[in-house]
């Protein structure tokens, strides 16, 4: 009974003052629509970054020998029963239907040559099919086509050298590296195809070749240095790699397997989505703190208006404490109510007319300005709508309400009976 009479002295007084109460809302209704706008798209970005950087590189998680990342030679390859084991372990119930495609590498560093010169190169060794369903390079063709199952002396050649080593399709170059005996071998290959993929340091330096040729000129056979997982979003990577970690527990104890999540295999695209996630976070917090503010001056204002009114109620029995609880209810409620509309129409209006995506190819006049951080960015950014998402705004803006309610609600407890009953202030 007593709970249920603060919040009826609660809500007559925000009913009361309804003009100073709307104000105050139509802030906290922007602000919580903003706030789900701005959030939904940075994770869409997000989103598209990560898928960029993974297909281009190893997946969200890839296993791999623990000194491949620093030497990147053909002897970091991995034993045969842990690529089986990993790919098991991506058909199993607990990973496949996080699953979209996998994809298993032999790289390598080399030299590539031809008759204008030679230059340093990263040598990709890939099965064809898997790649295509894994990667994107297949998709950014230039000249020619990607490679197919039944090529083997065939090379896809990113286009800045091409350029440098002065081919054409159909040239022939020479690719060299140490193969499995330690010694270094040379192998003639054959132009089908060029790609851009947006970003020039993997143009000049990349090149994919089918992994059966791989086998037979390094005599790796089918041995591979990394099996990478591409998933159906990054949120996944987390349950996948310590699935992963479990079931390699026995090789990565003894040093033959190391299982990476992107953040670990791409950390200058970790960085970037920290840095601009605490950038977005640090823009809200501000146009918080403002709203905040509103919400202290709303309350505060009807505490200084209302002595005479406290006064009588804690002359009829009401205590000091119970005091300050109508007024906490009356930010807390008139926070909840707004945050809610407010993220509610955010949603509303962000998936109405924004849900296919927001173009910013307009303010983007070139290739170099589409890559960030050794990505190449989509134009198209589409906003991202997760349930994770949606509580983390709700809560932070009940409890900016709270917090903005709490000195009010102190002042209101310290009333002096007395005082307030000599005057109506």
């Amino acid at each position: 009974m007593h709970a249920r009479v603060l919040v009826v002295l609660a809500m007559r007084n925000l009913r009361r003052h309804l003009r100073r109460t709307l104000l105050t809302a139509s802030a906290m209704i922007i602000g919580g629509g903003l706030l789900m706008f701005s959030l939904t798209f940075g994770d869409g970005s997000h989103e598209q970054w990560i898928d960029s950087g993974v297909r281009l590189g190893t997946g969200h998680v890839t296993v791999e020998r623990p000194e491949f990342r620093v030497r990147r030679r053909i002897d970091d390859r991995l034993p045969a029963e842990v690529r089986r084991a990993v790919e098991e372990a991506f058909a199993s119930p607990e990973i496949a239907p996080y699953v979209v495609a996998t994809s298993s590498k032999l790289s390598i560093n080399g030299l590539a040559s031809s008759a204008a010169g030679a230059r340093p190169a990263q040598i990709m060794a890939v099965d064809p099919v898997a790649e295509s369903a894994f990667g994107m390079l297949d998709e950014r063709v230039a000249e020619g086509r990607y490679l197919e199952p039944d090529d083997r002396l065939a090379a896809y050649v990113g286009a800045e050298m091409v350029e440098s080593l002065e081919l054409r399709l159909g040239s022939r170059l020479v690719v060299q590296a140490q193969d499995a005996e330690g010694e270094i071998a040379g192998q003639l290959l054959r132009v089908v195809g060029t790609f851009r993929s947006g970003v020039p340091e993997v143009d000049r330096a990349l090149i994919h070749i089918p992994l059966t040729t791989a086998g037979e000129w390094l005599g790796s056979k089918q041995d591979v240095t990394n099996v990478g997982v591409l998933l159906d979003g990054s949120a996944a990577t987390g349950r996948v790699a310590d699935r992963l970690e479990r079931v390699l527990a026995d090789p990565v104890a003894r040093g033959e397997a190391r299982v990476m999540r992107w953040r670990e295999a791409d950390p200058a695209l970790a960085a970037a989505v920290a840095i601009d996630d605490f950038g977005n976070y640090l823009i809200q917090a501000f146009l918080f703190t403002i709203i905040a503010f509103g919400i202290v001056n709303t309350v505060l204002m009807s505490v200084m208006h209302r002595h005479r009114e406290f006064g009588v109620l804690q002359a009829l029995g009401l205590t000091p404490g119970q005091t300050g609880a109508v007024v906490l209810i009356e930010g807390f409620t008139l926070t909840a109510v707004s945050g809610f509309l407010g993220v509610g129409l955010g949603l509303l209006g962000t998936w109405y007319f924004l849900g296919d995506g927001l173009d910013l190819t307009a303010m983007m006049e070139n290739m170099d300005e589409m890559t960030f951080s050794g990505v190449a960015v989509d134009p198209v950014i589409v906003p991202l709508f997760t349930a994770r998402r949606i509580v983390q705004v709700l809560v932070f803006i009940l409890f900016v309400g709270a917090m903005a309610s709490i000195y009010p609600a102190l002042r209101a407890s310290r009333i002096d009976v007395t005082e307030a009953m000599k005057f109506d202030r």
